[in-house]
């Protein structure tokens, strides 16, 4: 295992995580994507860009289970570079057919990618706002299916992380927003901006 590699992820992961509580403090995180949650995003995927291309995916065999893990945080956040975020995907999925990334990683990049695309999810992993106003995954492609490809990954039924996620955004005070359509709309535009479509 490389340790300075695996330490350079967790300093990524960090600051990831850093910013966001400060935001969070400050009440600015709910409130669309906050500009300087989206730099630190960007400038760490950067980060892991510059990783890629000398050691190819960090897997738990370099990096560990934490700099593995670490390194798949900052590509799942990544949502404003999707080249970047496809290139993650395809290095993932080469890794996770070898055992050596944990199956829910790429899980949770494919229906990330997806729910960018505006494109039903696989996995369930992505949850949004509906027109009634609770928090729901986002559209599923197979939902008769979709409790055995998350057990399959390693992820709880459907039904629990639901809950789990809805429990967790009363707690941190996440509210629905006040006009789902223009939500709608303010999605479909940063998508076509950023390159999604």
């Amino acid at each position: 295992m490389n340790q300075e590699l695996a330490a350079e992820l967790r300093d990524l992961r960090t600051r990831d995580e850093e910013t966001r509580r400060e935001l969070f403090e400050l009440g600015a995180l709910f409130d669309g994507y906050a500009e300087e949650m989206e730099r630190i995003h960007v400038e760490n995927a950067r980060s892991l860009e510059g990783i890629l291309d000398r050691h190819g995916w960090p897997g738990i065999s370099i990096a560990g289970e934490d700099g593995a893990e670490a390194a798949w945080i900052v590509a799942q956040h990544a949502i404003s570079l999707p080249a970047f975020q496809r290139r993650c995907l395809a290095l993932i999925s080469e890794l996770t057919d070898r055992g050596d990334v944990p199956l829910r990683h790429r899980a949770y990049l494919t229906d990330r990618i997806r729910f960018n695309e505006r494109r039903p999810q696989v996995y369930g992993t992505i949850f949004d706002w509906d027109e009634e106003g609770a928090l729901s995954p986002w559209t599923l492609e197979s939902p008769e299916s979709v409790d055995a490809l998350r057990a399959r990954a390693g992820l709880h039924p459907l039904a629990e992380r639901t809950a789990e996620v809805r429990r967790r955004a009363e707690a941190d005070g996440e509210g629905a927003p006040p006009d789902w359509s223009e939500r709608q709309q303010e999605l479909e535009e940063w998508a076509r901006r950023v390159g999604w479509k």
